[in-house]
Formats: structure tokens, C-alpha cells, sequence
């Protein structure tokens, strides 16, 4: 190992209280926060010096945003269960849940499909109003997130999961991490919808 290098630590470090793993998920995401807390401003800020502000519900689809909010918080609830079933070594469990996960997310993606080829057929593109840019740009932005988490998850279903034999609790750290990426996917979801769909 060269002095640059930087060694997996299992358990967590003295001087962070975290291991490198989390530690740097932490890091990732506070960056994603700082990414969408200011797409939220200049959502507010626009929003608040328009003359006229539509309505979400008014143009977007609110049963489908509502389908989709139920199966994002589902597929918080696989992956959770993911990494449950992993702790008490139940391995085959593990994977069907990730698998659900995986499917959900997918079923996500195939609903805003469905609603933006239902925008784009009835004519609505992100230069028809600033409402429908912000749209757009956040739920777009939030489904690439969501398209990484499933490359992400299916990794470690398919050929990343062969680190289960040979170093577990590293492969357990690794769901764990995924995991919080995934959690957050699914805040950003419950903070998009009110404020798009809703208000």
C-alpha cells in the first residue's frame, strides 16, 4: 500500500467517528444539497417576483406524482430492508429486496415517463413558461438521480455482490452507503412534490 493511499477502515475512524465510506457519502451529499437547495431558491425567488404564478395541480398531473411518492417511499423501505437482511446474513433475502428496489425505482422512472410524454404531446416543453423550466429542470435533475441509484443498486446485485463472500462487512458498508444516497434521492422526491404538484 502506497503512503497516498487511503486504507478501508471497518470500523469507525477515532478522528471522524465515521468509516472512509461514510464519511465520504456524507461529503457527496451535503454537495447534492448545496446542488438542489439552490435550484429550491431560485425556484423561490422566481416564484416570488412573478405577477402571475400557475398552480402545479392546474398543469401537472397530481394522481401520478402521488403514485410516484408511494413507490419512492417504498423503495426506501426495500432498501432498508436490503441492508437488515445483510446484517443478520441472510443473504438470498437481501437480494430480493435490492432486486425490489430495483424495481421500483424503474417503475418510478416509467410513471414520469408517462407524464412527460404526456407534457410533450400536449405541447408543453420547458420554453413555453418559467414554471414548466423549473419543472422540468428539477424533476429531470431528480431522475438522473434516480437512474444512478439503479446503477448503483444493480451493480452490487450483479458483479459487486461477489464481495459478500470475501469481505462482508465491507460489502455491508457498501449497501449502507447506497442506501443513504438512495434515502436522499427519496427526500428531494417528498420536498418536489408539495412544492411542484401542491402549492
Amino acid at each position: 500500500m502506497s503512503a497516498l493511499e487511503i486504507p478501508y477502515v471497518y470500523t469507525p475512524r477515532e478522528d471522524t467517528g465515521l468509516t472512509n465510506a461514510k464519511l465520504g457519502i456524507w461529503l457527496f451529499l451535503a454537495s447534492e444539497v448545496m446542488l438542489f437547495g439552490a435550484l429550491f431558491s431560485t425556484y423561490i425567488v422566481l416564484r416570488v417576483g412573478a405577477p402571475v404564478w400557475p398552480r402545479g395541480a392546474s398543469i401537472l398531473n397530481v394522481p401520478l406524482a402521488t403514485l410516484n411518492t408511494v413507490i419512492l417511499i417504498s423503495s426506501s423501505v426495500t432498501m432498508v430492508m436490503a441492508w437488515a437482511e445483510l446484517a443478520r446474513g441472510q443473504f438470498k433475502r437481501h437480494k430480493l429486496y435490492l432486486a425490489l428496489t430495483i424495481l421500483l425505482s424503474f417503475g418510478f422512472l416509467i410513471v414520469k415517463y408517462v407524464e412527460y410524454s404526456t407534457k410533450f404531446h400536449h405541447h408543453l416543453f420547458p420554453s413555453k413558461s418559467t414554471f414548466l423550466a423549473i419543472y422540468f429542470t428539477l424533476t429531470g435533475l431528480h431522475g438522473l438521480h434516480v437512474l444512478g441509484g439503479i446503477v448503483v443498486n444493480t451493480y452490487f446485485l450483479g458483479p459487486g455482490a461477489k464481495m459478500w463472500k470475501t469481505e462482508p462487512q465491507r460489502f455491508m458498508g457498501r449497501i449502507e452507503v447506497a442506501g443513504l444516497y438512495w434515502h436522499f434521492v427519496d427526500l428531494v422526491w417528498i420536498f418536489l412534490f408539495p412544492v411542484l404538484y401542491l402549492l
